[in-house]
């Protein structure tokens, strides 16, 4: 009976080492609802590790469009929202999902086409006029179509170029996907798409496409992050969230993204308000 005690005993106090080991981790690791194009340029991959070794903190990224990314936060199912649709962030501060936005860092959109250039937009900088030339031409197009960041941005230039464009058009082809596979369709397609520079510059599938439209100021691309409320999702890891925001605004975490870059060239700069 004693042994019998003895062995009961060793067992509970093992198991109870095995969940508070499991709990210690699981306060250490944070989930972050992003845009797809913070992990398809790689970004990421190069700065999250950098975060862990100095926080000790494991960040585990969903990766969607900025739409889906702020309905998860909206769910309670991310302690971090790290996207970029200003409008759309301030809307998710203001309805009570966060109580604070900050910029993190920026780059631009670009418009990409086949170097053929059936709609004659190339080595311009108005975005307005280019699409359109592209609608003008019934030039095949391809959007996005997921709510994402630069699927919001497309759609208010086409707003701002005067054209209502719809799925029912037969060059204009929707697809309901991340910026990458898009790239793709439109690479297979010899088609017109708007990208954000950074996932263009780490795609590989470029066939015949190439930069046509850059420059034009309205082609800014602003990052923005968010912890979510822990006033309104109890569960949300409050402290290792807003470590990871404070890091990443911070100069550490700043000179972090400015060094990332490919072939040379930056992909985000820096931009946090101190």
């Amino acid at each position: 009976m004693k042994m019998t005690l003895n062995r009961i005993f060793t067992v509970a106090l093992t198991a109870f080492a095995l969940l508070s080991t499991q709990a210690s981790a699981q306060e250490k690791s944070i989930v972050v609802s992003s845009t797809t194009s913070t992990e398809q340029s790689g970004l990421f991959g190069f700065m999250l590790p950098i975060f862990k070794m100095k926080t000790g903190i494991d960040v585990k990224v969903v990766a969607v469009g900025t739409g889906q990314a702020l309905d998860i936060g909206r769910r309670g199912d991310a302690d971090v929202v790290f996207v970029h649709d200003k409008v759309a962030e301030d809307k998710f501060v203001a309805q009570g999902y966060s109580t604070k936005r900050n910029e993190v860092m920026y780059n631009d959109f670009v418009l990409i086409g086949p170097k053929s250039d059936p709609a004659k937009i190339g080595g311009g900088k108005d975005i307005q006029a280019a699409f359109q030339k592209i609608a003008s031409a019934k030039a095949p197009f391809v959007s996005r179509g997921d709510k994402s960041g630069t699927h919001a941005a497309e759609l208010r230039y086409w707003k701002d170029a005067g054209i209502q464009v719809t799925p029912s058009m037969t060059w204009y082809k929707e697809t309901g996907s991340g910026m990458g596979p898009a790239l793709n369709t439109a690479s297979a397609m010899n088609g017109y798409i708007l990208a954000d520079r950074a996932t263009w510059l780490n795609f590989k599938n470029r066939g015949d496409l190439a930069i046509l439209v850059e420059g034009d100021p309205k082609l800014f691309n602003q990052y923005g992050i968010m912890l979510v409320n822990p006033a309104k999702f109890p569960h949300v890891k409050k402290a290792a969230g807003q470590t990871f925001i404070d890091w990443i605004t911070s100069k550490d975490g700043q000179d972090v993204i400015a060094m990332y870059k490919i072939n040379g060239e930056q992909l985000f700069f820096p931009n946090a308000k101190p």
